[in-house]
């Protein structure tokens, strides 16, 4: 099981967090601020950090930024998450190694969800989804293939299946007997 440190210093955010990745079956470390982050990273030695970017004592920058020069956290993933869209800010990020950078009033808590299972390539390949077969599609007769006694199944011609009768809707008495203005509709009445 990958273990994640979140590291956020508005402590409800934090929490959220981590409750919505341990619910993903990951085990959930957290830090209050850049400097915090630091110890518990050589401590825990996590294999991801969800990280924001501005917080007091060390910025998220200067933290991934000491995280890549320490040979114990070096190898480490990190997704830096801002509030900071400027262009500048995403470069920054990345060329002190983040391996994504999210901004956070672009993204919801699954797609970081998401992000994290990418960035950790834990998820396998989402299975092929068969296409959605129409209402008049589903009624119409398929062909069955049928090949001929000696003949192979690819030279099989179609051979169409007899229809099945469908049901007729059931009916109360009183609805089957026509109304002639005399008796109540309502019988209970």
């Amino acid at each position: 099981m990958s273990k994640i440190m979140v590291v956020e210093d508005d402590a409800s955010l934090r929490e959220i967090y981590g409750i919505r990745i341990t619910a993903e079956g990951y085990d959930v470390v957290s830090a209050g601020d850049g400097e915090e982050a630091l110890a518990v990273a050589v401590r825990e030695k996590p294999d991801l950090i969800l990280s924001d970017v501005m917080m007091p004592k060390i910025s998220g920058f200067d933290m991934l930024d000491i995280l890549r020069t320490t040979p114990e956290t070096a190898n480490i993933k990190v997704i830096m998450m801002t509030a900071l869209s400027a262009e500048d800010q995403r470069q920054r990020g990345e060329r002190l190694g983040a391996d994504r950078y999210l901004v956070k009033s672009q993204v919801g808590i699954e797609d970081v969800i998401n992000t994290i299972h990418e960035v950790l390539g834990d998820r396998p390949a989402p299975a092929a989804v068969p296409a959605p077969v129409s209402q008049s599609e589903a009624q119409q007769p398929q062909p069955a293939m049928a090949a001929p006694a000696g003949q192979s199944p690819a030279s099989a011609q179609p051979v169409m299946q007899p229809e099945m009768p469908q049901p007729m809707p059931a009916t109360t008495p009183l609805e089957s007997q026509a109304y002639d203005g005399t008796a109540p509709v309502n019988p209970a009445q």
